[in-house]
């Protein structure tokens, strides 16, 4: 009896998983109802804009045409959802169309920009030389565009850069460290409130503080160093405050086994905090350059401007590309060959801008503390 009460007990446990088995359940499903709904409540949005502009209002104006269709369009489909589903489906799926219109029209302003740069400089963008040659001997408003291009420029906002990097990533990480740990006490609010001000600082006023210290009152000449120290006025409060918010996700728990093993305040931030942190502050070190990158305002009156190529920051003025886009790109209608070429260098940049946030998506898409491919692998060779 006990054998047969024992083999029908395994024999049901064994049936249990099978019974139990789990089935995925897809969250986000395309239906026909939903496709429909949006394409309709678009083409009645687009129906009904038209009429408005050009039938009923006197309005006029191709951004005011859009954002009419845009507003009616969820106007419309809000009515039909709520006409077909629930209230709280209706809601959801107002949100998921919001959101992902949203992230359409982001990417739709994106690449209008990238396609309005690169069509205005495509006549000179299209020549291999435009990234290798500078305008070292065709700097004059003849000069056909099979000739110069802004090699000085790239290599002068890389120098700016990484300069700028330099001297605001050591400051603001220790500011971050500063503000989010308990060192700071009564000292920690005047600060924030300091670094706040600056994230809402016009740019022009690092550019003029540097020029008025450096120039006027030092007499040291225009060069790549002042306007890196210039940008990177403009990076460190991004710095702190992105930096800031990524250290304060850090688990406190971490921090108190680390005081709790005796490591000092210096120990546990070098070897604790900014390790688990390391995706989050790289992301926001990345976005700080891809802002410092595109300055032009604290560098008009600092780096100078020079035709040559000059690889050291230290001496003499140093071109970057939003000087050379500034120098070439206001003569519309004047030089049609150097109007391209401030585009072409505008298109440059932008796709230097457009690099950094890749890279910042790319280093920030782990949560703090989670290991890398690489990291996982090695612990996987190691353990082995």
């Amino acid at each position: 009896m006990a054998t047969q009460m024992t083999e029908s007990q395994d024999a049901g446990l064994a049936a249990v998983p099978a019974a139990a088995a789990e089935t995925r359940v897809r969250i986000q499903k395309a239906s026909a109802e939903g496709t429909l709904s949006i394409v309709g409540s678009a083409a009645g949005a687009l129906g009904l804009t038209w009429i408005l502009y050009e039938r009923v209002l006197p309005f006029s104006g191709v951004l005011g045409f859009w954002v009419c269709f845009y507003a009616i369009f969820l106007f419309l489909y809000a009515l039909i959802a709520m006409v077909q589903w629930n209230r709280m489906e209706a809601i959801d799926r107002l949100t998921s169309v919001s959101f992902g219109t949203g992230g359409a029209l982001t990417l739709a302003v994106v690449a209008i920009v990238v396609g309005y740069a690169l069509a205005k400089g495509w006549a000179a963008v299209q020549h291999v030389h435009f990234l290798t040659q500078t305008m070292e001997d065709f700097d004059q408003p003849s000069a056909p565009l099979s000739d110069g291009g802004v090699l000085a420029a790239i290599v002068g906002s890389l120098e700016q850069l990484g300069l700028a990097a330099a001297l605001s990533v050591p400051l603001g990480l220790t500011g971050a460290l500063f503000l989010a740990s308990d060192v700071g006490g009564r000292l920690a609010r005047p600060v924030r409130v300091i670094v706040e001000a600056m994230t809402g600082l016009p740019d022009i006023v690092a550019g003029l503080f540097v020029f008025s210290l450096f120039i006027l009152s030092l007499h040291i000449l225009n060069s790549g160093i002042l306007a890196a120290l210039a940008i990177s006025i403009t990076m460190l409060p991004i710095i702190v405050r992105s930096a800031e918010v990524v250290i304060r996700l850090v688990p406190g728990t971490l921090r108190e086994a680390s005081y709790a093993l005796g490591g000092s305040q210096w120990r546990t931030a070098w070897n604790v905090i900014l390790p688990t942190a390391r995706s989050g502050l790289a992301t926001a070190v990345v976005l700080a350059m891809a802002r410092g990158v595109g300055e032009t305002a604290p560098v008009l009156f600092t780096a100078g401007y020079t035709a040559d190529l000059n690889l050291n920051p230290f001496s003499g003025p140093q071109v970057n590309l939003p000087l050379f886009i500034w120098n070439y790109a206001h003569v519309v209608g004047e030089v049609p060959a150097d109007f391209a070429r401030g585009f072409g260098a505008a298109f440059v940049l932008v796709v230097m801008v457009l690099i950094l946030f890749t890279i910042a998506r790319m280093l920030g898409g782990a949560q703090p503390g989670e290991l890398s491919r690489r990291q996982q692998r090695r612990l996987s060779r190691e353990g082995s």
